[in-house]
């Protein structure tokens, strides 16, 4: 959206508290529009994220061991 020279008018006129009180306002709004998770998709969320954490952990975990292996095999241990 363009400003117009009236906006950037009033957007030069207006202080600092009014450009803060502005902000807090909008800030409000957004928050008004945020939906929590009820209990159960919050379960399910959770129980996503600690799976794929374990999953990750395990593919990094074999990479590191296969990793090591390999250097000791090039390098002689």
């Amino acid at each position: 959206m363009t400003a117009t020279p009236a906006t950037a008018n009033r957007e030069r006129r207006d202080g600092l508290v009014s450009r803060i009180r502005r902000f807090l306002r909008q800030v409000v709004a957004e928050l008004k529009k945020v939906v929590r998770p009820t209990r159960n998709e919050l379960i399910t969320y959770t129980t996503v994220v600690l799976f794929f954490v374990v999953v990750v952990m395990a593919y990094v975990s074999g990479l590191d061991y296969l990793f090591g292996k390999l250097v000791l095999w090039v390098f002689g241990g």
